[in-house]
């Protein structure tokens, strides 16, 4: 949920006779992506996201997804004139490896978008670059609310602190309030342990579920906090056997959230641990070496493969020949960059068909109009840049996979 958070594009540089704009580059005689004088303009849209390390499965993903965008852009001659190249970092899921990758971004003046990151703190360090440099940024799956809606949110004072940001994922004000009605009204359970990794995304999600949880009569037997790339969780289960909860309730990804399950398990509390999108993966699974059926979590948007709007997404990227699947952010990366090729045209259209030389700015401006229907349904951003899709699903263990088990539009 996420939630969560390009190299510079040189070999466009490097043949053909080139004129520059302020963005975008000039290949004359290349043809591809339009029909004007035999020419196209290449621009390219970055991609920020953790394609190594423990992530890297949403990562690639989200990449892979993006990618196939705008090659269908390409392919369709979506944008008459340009032709859309990605440019793929790697963040590591670390905040400060986002932040150089966004400065790394600004300075490649062909980029006019950012798709990412995944992870809401590494988000946290590139936001203000990208604001300062007027460039647009669309994650896929940050979920803290804050990014967009301004720190005191949660005291009912909104200000959005950056215009430059934009995402196509559900907030975890909607995502934590959603998974505690289902864990409290659906499933029955009435004594919770709430576990988080101390990280942006994950404590902020546990704090969001643990007042709606309260608020419905719900009781909080317990608290404790793990560390990431740990793995020894035994102090906190034995917590968990010994508070007499029910069920967990864990705010972080899955590395630690499988482990987590497991451990708890070992105890001999046979209890559900639920969590948000971030241990929603086959990974989170095949962590934990007791059988975890039963186990729960919330993932933003309805199942891909159960959306009629999805069918030709997951056609093409089959045929795509990635090696990696699209995980569960792909169907709402895709629809950022969509969203920003959008915008692309939109600023092409307002300008004689020609890309502007301000082209960053009226590709912000062009976002925050977007509306069309994608993957995930229908993509549009209200007035903070959030998306107007609060669909969600809740997710179960039930051998060995994870299979749906209620979807719904969240209204706050």
């Amino acid at each position: 949920m996420r939630h969560r958070s390009l190299l510079i594009l040189t070999s466009v540089l490097t043949t053909g006779a080139l004129t520059l704009t302020a963005c975008g580059s000039r290949d004359e005689g290349k043809g591809g992506g339009g029909d004007d004088a035999g020419g196209t303009t290449t621009v390219v849209i970055g991609v920020d996201a953790p394609l190594t390390g423990s992530l890297s499965a949403l990562g690639q993903g989200i990449k892979n997804s993006v990618d196939l965008a705008a090659k269908t852009a390409n392919k369709n001659k979506e944008v008459p004139g340009i032709t859309f190249k990605v440019e793929a970092l790697d963040d590591q899921a670390v905040p400060a490896s986002g932040q150089a990758n966004a400065t790394k971004l600004v300075g490649n003046k062909d980029v006019v978008g950012v798709v990412g990151p995944l992870n809401s703190g590494v988000s946290q360090q590139m936001q203000g670059v990208f604001a300062a440099a007027g460039l647009a940024q669309v994650s896929p799956a940050n979920t803290n609310p804050s990014l967009s809606q301004g720190d005191n949110w949660g005291k009912g004072e909104f200000k959005r602190p950056f215009p430059t940001y934009f995402r196509t994922a559900a907030t975890d004000v909607v995502q934590g309030k959603f998974a505690a009605q289902y864990l409290f009204k659906d499933a029955g359970k009435k004594k919770v342990f709430v576990v988080d990794d101390k990280q942006t995304y994950g404590a902020g999600l546990a704090a969001i579920f643990t007042d709606e949880f309260k608020r419905l009569g719900g009781q909080v037997v317990g608290t404790d906090h793990v560390t990431v790339k740990e793995t020894d969780f035994s102090s906190t289960a034995d917590k968990v056997k010994a508070s007499g909860a029910d069920s967990v309730y864990f705010g972080g990804q899955y590395p630690e959230g499988g482990l987590l399950s497991d451990q708890v398990k070992k105890t001999g509390a046979k209890i559900p641990v639920m969590g948000g999108d971030g241990i929603y993966d086959p990974a989170f699974i095949s962590a934990s070496g007791e059988a975890n059926d039963g186990d729960l979590a919330t993932s933003i948007g309805y199942p891909v493969e159960k959306l009629a709007t999805a069918k030709k997404f997951i056609a093409d990227y089959n045929a795509g020949g990635y090696k990696d699947p699209y995980a569960a952010y792909g169907g709402y990366s895709y629809d950022a960059g969509w969203a920003i090729i959008q915008a692309v045209k939109a600023a092409v259209a307002a300008n004689s068909g020609k890309l502007p030389t301000d082209a960053r700015a009226k590709v912000t401006e062009a976002l925050g109009k977007v509306s069309f229907d994608g993957v995930t349904g229908k993509v549009s951003f209200d007035e903070f840049g959030d998306t107007t899709n609060k669909q969600l699903t809740v997710y179960k263990v039930e051998g060995g996979k994870w299979v749906d088990v209620k979807s719904d539009t969240f209204n706050q």
